[in-house]
């Protein structure tokens, strides 16, 4: 079992580990440590890339992660040699990619939220990378004014500089939540005993495993880039995020 910092504290950087095991695969080799500040992926959020680090000096390049079960595999770049069972590293994430990636889910959540209570549109896909993304709706019709009206009032609710609050919350006292689900089909599996939420206070409320900004203000502002029909329902909206 791997114990998961970016599961409580997205903002930790780097934590002390022992290494588990390690395996080939297609694409070089694969770490599986005792703990780790790796986000795995999942959600649309892509996994985390870094190093670990021994206090020898000996290092190796984190090109992605994974999840399988309780357990976090760091996958090294081709050709490196992984250390050993029982080696003490330090594993490091790249912050600047992270940040830019929880700001970026954050604020695809307040584009989520906004969209939500003020349209009544569900979510039917999502997709991200740091400081650009893009999430489709429920939406029948699309038009430019539109879409300039969410731009508008997604950067009013990031300027809000709403409190993220992230719980954790039995299943079914999370379920009892309404709306907690915005996605148009429940991803959740079956049988989890636990539900990770995360709250824009005063404007969202949903279930989601990725991290995020502590306050909707260090996103910065969102650009709608582009906008498209995916369908008779299904409409796509593409944003960036920048500094304010």
């Amino acid at each position: 079992m791997t114990t998961s910092l970016a599961h409580t504290d997205a903002y930790a950087r780097s934590v002390e580990a022992h290494v588990l095991g390690n395996e080939a695969t297609a694409d070089g080799a694969a770490v599986l440590l005792d703990a780790t500040v790796f986000y795995p992926g999942g959600g649309g959020q892509p996994s985390d890339s870094g190093w670990l680090r021994t206090d020898g000096g000996d290092a190796w390049r984190v090109t992605g992660a994974r999840k399988a079960g309780d357990e976090v595999w760091h996958l090294l770049e081709e050709g490196a040699v992984p250390p050993a069972v029982g080696t003490v590293v330090t594993a490091e994430i790249d912050w600047d990619r992270r940040h830019a990636l929880m700001r970026t889910h954050s604020a695809l959540h307040v584009l989520c939220g906004v969209i939500w209570r003020d349209w009544s549109a569900s979510v039917t896909g999502g997709n991200m990378e740091p400081l650009a993304g893009r999430m489709d709706f429920e939406f029948e019709t699309m038009h430019a004014d539109l879409v300039a009206e969410i731009e508008r009032r997604v950067n009013v609710e990031i300027a809000a500089d709403r409190e993220i609050r992230v719980a954790v919350l039995p299943r079914d006292e999370a379920f009892a939540i309404p709306d907690l689900i915005r996605t148009k089909i429940n991803l959740l599996p079956e049988g989890i005993t636990e539900v990770r939420t995360i709250e824009i206070v005063g404007l969202d409320l949903q279930a989601d495993g990725g991290t995020h900004v502590a306050r909707t203000s260090e996103i910065g502002r969102v650009q709608v880039t582009g906008y498209e029909s995916k369908g008779r329902i299904n409409k796509r909206i593409r944003i960036a995020v920048e500094d304010a």
